[in-house]
């Protein structure tokens, strides 16, 4: 199969390809959509009005909103499941690494995010999370969730404030799973003792922290000061202001940057009442996530695509910047395989194609394919 359009440094580019990229040629035709890698995201919880944290959420509900993913250009995501009951939790991924085996849209999810419940069970870095459920790292429980999912757990995110956490994250980075930090209320000691365990990636830094904070030092400087720590970040105009947004980028530079968007069920849906695990959320007219009857973000409404355009707008990016940042970046962050390079001979066929308008910063998806199949 062939494609054409230009790449996203402005360049009429043909891209051959099976389920893996076979060759990148120059194109004599100028003009046409973008093309670009599809995009990664490695913390969705739902979306389409679907939960990703529910156990007996149906196949059917799974593959309607993996489509309606698609349509945004994602082509790899991680579904991500949050604290709840150790059962909850389990039967959760259980039930989403059946989905992967007998969807023909499975592959799409390509590993499995896990957020909590060893976070800090405080206000604020507590974030949405159920305070019930918060309990220390316990290995026997990971490899529960293995067993659970198949070993496809590919990303465990924890607070480094419990003493347990270093070791924990020598045995999880051991077998091959990264270890993120966030929701936490950790001391620069304890930050570093995690990062020099292996953990190797902040979960949506500036958010899942106290309201206030002391000036300095505090956890959100000392991750953006440790370059041993990739950082991904909510790009929604909600989660995060324009100021941080910039100054974050310039910390951990483009190279160390991902962007996330941290879905819950009603991203891509109509404002209203949804479910998040046990949890009632509230999507309201003005795009905000919330804990129902409360004023408590819980995930965000945001899609790739926007995101893509919303960095450029609030952080003055390039595109190029922009598409990296939810493709390479977020492959290498979260150890996707084979799609940590881009657009390169080898690396699987996941393509978007995409218009874009510079005066809106607005991206709008024409063609998305999965390992060289047309999903949309």
């Amino acid at each position: 199969m062939k494609c054409s359009g230009t790449d996203v440094n402005g360049a009429a580019i043909e891209i051959e390809f099976g389920d893996s990229i076979v060759s990148i040629i120059p194109s004599a035709t100028a003009g046409g959509p973008y093309i670009a890698p599809g995009w990664i995201d490695i913390q969705v919880n739902g979306f389409a009005g679907v939960d990703y944290n529910h156990p007996y959420t149906t196949d059917q509900e799974i593959a309607r909103s993996i489509h309606a993913l698609f349509a945004t250009g994602v082509t790899r995501f991680y579904p991500t499941v949050i604290t709840g009951s150790p059962e909850d939790m389990e039967g959760a991924l259980r039930n989403l690494s059946r989905a992967k085996d007998s969807l023909p849209e499975g592959e799409a999810m390509d590993g499995f995010h896990v957020e909590g419940p060893h976070i800090c069970a405080d206000e604020g870095p507590r974030g949405a999370h159920p305070r019930r459920w918060v309990r220390k790292p316990d290995f026997d429980e990971f490899r529960r969730w293995q067993d659970a999912t198949r070993n496809r757990i590919r990303i465990v995110t924890l607070s480094p404030d419990w003493p347990e956490a270093p070791g924990y994250i020598e045995k999880i980075t051991a077998a091959g799973v990264v270890a993120a930090i966030g929701h936490m209320q950790a001391t620069a000691a304890q930050i570093s003792d995690a990062v020099s365990a292996g953990a190797t990636l902040s979960t949506h830094l500036g958010n899942g922290a106290h309201t206030v904070l002391r000036r300095h030092p505090n956890y959100i400087w000392e991750q953006l000061a440790e370059d041993r720590l990739v950082a991904d970040f909510i790009v929604d105009g909600i989660h995060l202001d324009a100021s941080f947004l910039r100054v974050a980028l310039r910390a951990k530079g483009i190279e160390r940057s991902v962007l996330v968007t941290d879905a819950s069920p009603p991203a891509g849906a109509v404002p209203g009442r949804y479910r998040l695990g046990e949890q009632e959320v509230e999507l309201t007219l003005d795009g905000r996530v919330v804990l129902a009857g409360q004023d408590r973000l819980a995930g965000s409404a945001l899609s790739m695509d926007r995101a893509i355009g919303n960095v450029m707008r609030m952080a003055g990016v390039s595109l190029a910047d922009a598409v990296r940042m939810a493709t390479a970046n977020a492959a290498r962050a979260g150890k996707t395989p084979r799609r940590g390079v881009g657009l390169a001979v080898g690396e699987r066929a996941d393509l978007v194609q995409f218009r874009f308008d510079p005066t809106a910063n607005r991206v709008d998806v024409v063609a998305t394919w999965l390992s060289g199949r047309r999903v949309y």
